[in-house]
């Protein structure tokens, strides 16, 4: 049977300054009602994620690369 997917860690405040370019902010969300899966499922599509971290009231995605955080 495959593995189940790797969730996405929860570290998005590296300091390097390549990270902070893959890095998209995401406000104004409702954390009472979207979790940190739902964030990485809608985000997904625009590359692989390797950071997510949902707050009250905002999250941030890690992308891989600066690319997908452009898209």
């Amino acid at each position: 049977a495959p593995s189940p997917p790797k969730m996405a860690s929860n570290v998005t405040n590296k300091t390097d300054p390549r990270s902070l370019n893959s890095r998209v902010f995401i406000g104004n969300l409702n954390t009472l009602v979207v979790k940190k899966s739902d964030v990485e499922a809608i985000f997904a599509k625009y590359g692989k994620i390797v950071g997510c971290s949902v707050h009250k009231g905002f999250a941030f995605v890690q992308y891989v690369n600066e690319r997908n955080a452009r898209a």
